[in-house]
């Protein structure tokens, strides 16, 4: 056959049979290079959704555990406050009490209240003749005063309270106001 194309030259129309193999075995490889590709990208498919569902399990487990904590958080707490609960219906089941005993057994409550809530991280702001600090203190009252300076604390009309290190409540003070 006649080459009509003046483009192509003449080789390459004699060796046709030999580039067609050779088209073939390029043809072959890419073939086999495609489906090895593509079985890499079908297992890496897996794995991510594999490592996804995993990330799934995890924030799921997280958020659980995360609401068990928050449901049970006060639980130490009020295991410790279970003794100052039963030392108050002790007393107030005791009819025949008088004032004293009463009085005297409320003291005792108080001690094992103020205890418990020591150790669970809570202190007493009792700031009686001590200076003003507005960051623990709220005046509510203004005083006149000879005996102690401006701005000293002489009357605590509420304590206040710290949870470890942060104000829960200011003491409601009265201030002595400048002259």
């Amino acid at each position: 056959m006649q080459n009509n194309d003046p483009h192509v030259p003449d080789s390459v129309q004699d060796g046709g049979a030999a580039d067609n193999e050779g088209v073939n075995a390029d043809f072959d490889a890419l073939t086999a290079k495609l489906a090895s590709l593509e079985s890499e990208l079908g297992q890496a498919r897996e794995t991510v959704l594999r490592e996804r569902a995993e990330i799934e399990n995890q924030r799921r487990r997280l958020q659980r555990d995360l609401d068990q904590a928050r449901r049970f958080a006060n639980e130490k707490l009020l295991g410790d406050l279970l003794p100052v609960y039963d030392g108050l219906v002790l007393g107030l089941a005791n009819e025949s009490a008088d004032a004293k005993t009463l009085r005297e057994g409320l003291e005792l409550t108080l001690k094992q209240l103020e205890k418990v809530t020591q150790g669970n991280g809570l202190t007493v702001v009792d700031p009686l003749h001590k200076p003003f600090n507005p960051e623990h203190h709220q005046a509510i009252s203004s005083v006149g005063s000879n005996e102690h300076p401006p701005g000293t604390v002489v009357a605590v009309v509420q304590k206040g309270f710290i949870l470890n290190d942060r104000l829960l409540r200011p003491a409601l003070v009265a201030v002595v106001r400048d002259n």
